[in-house]
């Protein structure tokens, strides 16, 4: 029994050979891969031990049933985006149908209602409106509500390579890897490309980009219906996962994925495109006739391009032909950006609340301060993304200086929104130090030196008021003052310990005041009585 045990395992282990042979290709073009070489059934349980966690096992299949099962309605999707989205009623409409219709169909057809997939027209979306009002967040919004997978990537990444349609490929490939490399799940992802419009010319009639232009041919394949494999020729680590996994009983991944079931939307600034759909409609006049050029006057003109007007911009017809639905977003305004602040469940103010929380602070807005915000991030035309900025300009030096302080809550009001540092200032000199959490810094830097330097300090009250008086009034911390006054004296006193012995120190008052003069006094009258 145990021969044809012995034989039957090494029936199991038919790749040993080439494992070998592989790994010696390797180390001659200087690859630094290390193969494991273990008996095969060793090599199976081994697998065995390390393969997907149960739970992400569970989560694939929950996402997959939802799929399967997918029922929600259009103003369902628009209902959950209002409550993380300000504006953009327009784009929230056009996507919630837009995933509707393209899930809808996923389910008829794995549930066998469909019978003609082929003739299906899968509805690509294109955003088109400018930076920071949302455009990325309403996708990663949705993808979230539904639970498919999602990546977003930038167009102009691919814009350098050219022709290298390998590139574009590596999007589906990411749609895999964010699910473990699921195949079955990442082919109903949501694949979000931002800076489309980078990826070509303004204006046609220039001459196109031919980088643009080879990334617009390859995407084309993508967007309608093609075979991706699902391992990069250049992906060695994936590949030899692969090699070393037939044979061991586990499940085989498919070797392509297939994109008729995965939604591509893209966004972009269009910045010049107005300019071209202003001219196509006549709108464009010369004196005193010219339209007042403001955001509302762009957003119109943006939700009236057509096929055309792209071409010029310099599209392929046929790459724009494959994004059917278009949809233009409103640039946001002060009105908008106090909204996010107070009304959006993806508040960043909600961030920067949990920030202070670490420190044990508690952190509230005056109403009146979130209109100076949004008044403030809106000079800075980047959309929501200023009021990122305004706010860490703010709180910049708060975080800096509050968590070493007894503060435990503080209000944010406009004068701290204009003036932070004079507001910061205001809390520092409104709150002290507590006693209580001086002597615990001193405690704190006592042991750090005598740790160090076998050294015990023993500190008067006198010297310690004086070192809470010196940090206050230098806004530095109890132990940085400490290490800054007795940077020397860790050195200097070991002069005159004994070799072995632990040694007790006070440090006066007079030690603060003038710690260099206290340290040379000591050691001259220590060297004189020897």
């Amino acid at each position: 029994m145990a021969d044809q045990e012995k034989e039957s395992e090494e029936k199991q282990n038919p790749f040993e050979e080439l494992t070998k042979q592989f790994s010696d290709i390797l180390g001659k073009v200087g690859a630094n891969v290390q193969i494991a070489s273990f008996p095969f059934n060793e090599r199976t349980k081994k697998e065995k031990e390390t393969k997907m966690p149960l739970e992400e096992a569970e989560d694939a299949r929950e996402a997959l049933e939802r799929i399967h099962n997918f029922n929600l309605k259009p103003k369902e999707i628009k209902e959950y985006l209002d409550r993380f989205v300000i504006s953009q009623d327009e784009a929230k409409k056009v996507l919630s149908v837009a995933i509707c219709d393209h899930y809808n169909h996923i389910r008829n057809i794995i549930s066998g209602k469909s019978h003609k997939p082929h003739e299906y027209m899968k509805q690509n979306v294109l955003i088109l409106g400018p930076t920071g009002v949302g455009k990325t967040y309403l996708v990663k919004t949705i993808a979230k509500l539904i639970g498919v997978p999602f990546i977003k990537a930038d167009a102009t990444k691919f814009s350098e390579t050219g022709y290298v349609g390998g590139d574009v490929e590596d999007l589906v490939r990411n749609l895999i890897k964010v699910v473990n490399g699921n195949v079955e799940l990442a082919q109903y992802g949501i694949v979000f490309i931002d800076e489309i419009d980078k990826i070509t010319n303004v204006g046609g009639d220039a001459g196109r980009d031919v980088s643009g232009r080879g990334v617009q041919i390859n995407l084309l394949k993508l967007m309608e219906e093609t075979d991706v494999s699902v391992f990069s020729q250049t992906d060695m680590l994936n590949q030899m996962r692969t090699f070393m996994s037939f044979g061991s009983g586990k499940k085989q991944q498919p070797e392509k994925i297939n994109t008729k079931n995965i939604l591509f939307i893209m966004s972009g600034a269009f910045d010049k495109l107005s300019d071209i759909v202003k001219k196509r409609i006549g709108t464009a006049k010369i004196g005193f006739g010219v339209l007042q050029e403001t955001v509302n006057q762009d957003f119109e003109l943006l939700a009236q391009a057509q096929s055309e007007d792209f071409i010029k911009y310099g599209f392929e017809p046929e790459f724009i032909g494959r994004l059917p639905v278009r949809v233009a977003c409103k640039a946001l305004g002060e009105n908008e950006l106090e909204k996010i602040l107070s009304s959006s469940e993806g508040s960043i103010i909600k961030q920067y609340e949990e920030d202070f929380g670490g420190y044990v602070i508690d952190l509230k807005f005056d109403p009146m301060a979130l209109t100076a915000i949004a008044k403030f991030a809106a000079k800075e035309q980047t959309g929501a993304r200023g009021l990122l900025t305004v706010l860490e300009r703010i709180f910049r030096d708060m975080k800096f200086e509050l968590p070493s302080t007894d503060i435990r809550k503080i209000t944010l009001d406009v004068h701290g929104v204009e003036n932070p540092q004079k507001y910061l200032a205001q809390l520092l000199a409104t709150n002290p130090k507590q006693e209580e959490d001086i002597e615990g810094d001193i405690e704190r830097f006592v042991k750090s030196f005598e740790a160090n330097y076998n050294i015990h300090l023993n500190f008067t009250n006198e010297a310690v008021a004086e070192i809470s008086r010196i940090a206050h009034e230098q806004h530095h911390t109890i132990v940085a003052t400490c290490n800054r006054l007795f940077e020397d004296f860790g050195y200097g006193l070991k002069l005159m310990a004994k070799e072995g012995e632990k040694m007790a120190f006070d440090i006066p008052l007079q030690a603060v005041q003038s710690p260099d003069h206290f340290l040379s006094e000591k050691i001259t009258a220590y060297y004189k009585n020897q």
